[in-house]
């Protein structure tokens, strides 16, 4: 049986003091930002990137770009065929090794990347608003510290 702890035990810990707490939160904040501004060109996050890094690749295995994009095999999975489906992206067995599937933008998954690039910029500069320019610098390079 799981036994209750008097909340006495509890107040040296403060959620709201703690890292993930705020991470989360400000991750909540973008997300919000992103998917009010990409609602018209109706991409995810996690799409937005994919599609993104194949654009810029040219052409990629789905291990190569989940790993470039920091997706899990699932996630990545689950995102190209969604891709795939909305005639974003094209895939090809490669030549070298027909169990291996390449990834390549088509020409309107360039179309949407490029359209979706300036909405972007956007909404990271909304995203880092509260920050003056010197703490937006200070906050990415932390954030890439901790990633």
């Amino acid at each position: 049986m799981l036994s209750m702890a008097p909340a006495q035990t509890l107040l040296p810990y403060v959620v709201e003091r703690q890292a993930g707490y705020w991470l989360r939160r400000a991750h909540q904040r973008h997300t919000a930002l992103f998917q009010e501004a990409m609602a018209t060109l109706d991409l995810t996050p996690t799409q937005f990137t994919a599609l993104l890094k194949i654009v810029e690749l040219g052409r990629t295995t789905q291990n190569l770009l989940g790993r470039l994009a920091a997706m899990d095999p699932a996630t990545i999975q689950g995102v190209v065929r969604r891709l795939v489906a909305r005639g974003l992206l094209h895939t090809a067995n490669d030549p070298l090794d027909r169990r291996t599937v390449v990834l390549m933008p088509t020409p309107a998954g360039r179309d949407l990347a490029a359209a979706a690039i300036p909405i972007a910029r956007d909404i990271t500069t909304s995203t880092l608003q509260p920050l003056d320019e010197h703490e937006q610098g200070v906050f990415l390079a932390l954030l890439a510290r901790l990633a």
